[in-house]
C-alpha cells in the first residue's frame, strides 16, 4: 500500500503544480486551472492517508 500511495500523492503534486502554471505544458486543460490546485492538493491528501495506512499495517503485521 506504500508504494502505490506515493505514486498518487506524486500525482496529486503534480497536478496541483500544473493548476498553479508551473509545470506542464501550456496546452494542458489542467495548466493554470484553480479547479485542478484543489483537486491536486485532495490527491496528495489521499495519497498520504494510504501511505500512513500502509505504514499502519506494517506496523501491526510486524507485531
Amino acid at each position: 500500500m506504500i508504494i502505490p500511495g506515493v505514486v498518487i500523492m506524486i500525482m496529486g503534486v503534480i497536478f496541483h503544480l500544473q493548476g498553479q502554471s508551473i509545470v506542464g505544458p501550456e496546452s494542458s486543460f489542467m495548466y493554470s486551472n484553480p479547479q485542478w490546485v484543489t483537486y491536486g492538493i485532495q490527491i496528495a491528501t489521499i495519497g498520504g492517508v494510504i501511505i500512513a495506512a500502509g505504514i499502519g499495517l506494517n506496523f501491526i503485521k510486524r507485531n
